[in-house]
């Protein structure tokens, strides 16, 4: 059975899913690396590692790429927005999926869709650091600690410090201060999930978001970004097994659909 690929370039990291075209849309694999380097020779890494992962002989027929880096991506057949491959990625992996908020390395988005995972509606911040993973991973340098350990540390907090700055370097400042001012660090990360996702809810609003709401990117593993999200919008969000891998899903279900229509 032929196989298709989705490939998301990100900014921070590449990912590509293995679909073959059952019916059933089942990831047969995935791979994950980091963007450093040269942005085609990753996304072709990328979806050779899936392949390897198989363990069986086969070509990859049909390649659909997005994210940032998907203009270079001369390997595939096509590509497509991340907006579209969040959408459609999310909806396959959560049917009951009416909003998406997806927060990777570089932007923030929100996604409408309706009950079959058409767009209705979007909007998107790339123009600010503020309320991504970047921001994550340089406020958690200034702290001397990994992203990774993050969600792990606010979840200690007793009293949440404001974090007014929502520029990336004056936050940063503004969390060296507050340490110097012997704040505890699990207040200081309590506060930033904070500020985060004020920022991020406030695009979501201009959506008008429905439920069921789905986190999807890298920042959806942070579960303190989540309980604040849910904070702010006052409703359960749900994440899937896989948030990283959402876009690239989407990539591939796209993919197998303009495949089996050639």
């Amino acid at each position: 059975m032929p196989f298709v690929a989705g490939v998301d370039i990100g900014s921070v990291t590449t990912k590509a899913v293995i679909l073959d075209c059952a019916e059933n849309n089942e990831i047969l694999s995935y791979h994950i690396v980091p963007s450093e380097g040269d942005v085609v020779a990753l996304g072709r890494q990328s979806m050779e590692a899936a392949l390897r992962k198989i363990k069986k002989k086969a070509e990859v027929k049909y390649i659909i790429a997005t994210g940032y880096g998907r203009v270079s991506a001369d390997f595939a057949n096509s590509i497509k927005t991340e907006i579209l491959c969040h959408g459609k990625g999310a909806h396959a992996m959560i049917p009951s999926a009416r909003t998406v908020i997806d927060i990777g390395g570089q932007d923030s988005k929100a996604i409408r869709l309706d009950e079959e995972g058409n767009l209705i509606d979007f909007a998107m911040n790339d123009k600010c650091a503020a309320g991504t993973g970047r921001f994550l991973e340089t406020i958690a340098r200034a702290l001397g600690m990994k992203v990774k350990h993050l969600a792990e540390v606010a979840a200690k907090a007793g009293r949440p410090c404001e974090i007014s700055s929502t520029c990336t370097v004056f936050a940063e400042s503004e969390v060296v201060t507050l340490r110097a001012h012997r704040n505890e660090d699990c207040n200081i990360v309590a506060g930033l999930h904070r500020s985060i996702s004020k920022r991020v809810v406030a695009m979501v609003k201009t959506i008008k978001p429905k439920k069921e709401i789905v986190f999807t990117g890298g920042v959806a593993k942070n579960e303190g970004v989540k309980k604040a999200l849910e904070a702010e919008l006052d409703t359960e969000i749900l994440v899937p097994e896989y948030p990283q891998i959402v876009g690239a899903y989407g990539a591939a279900l796209i993919a197998k659909e303009e495949f089996l229509a050639i």
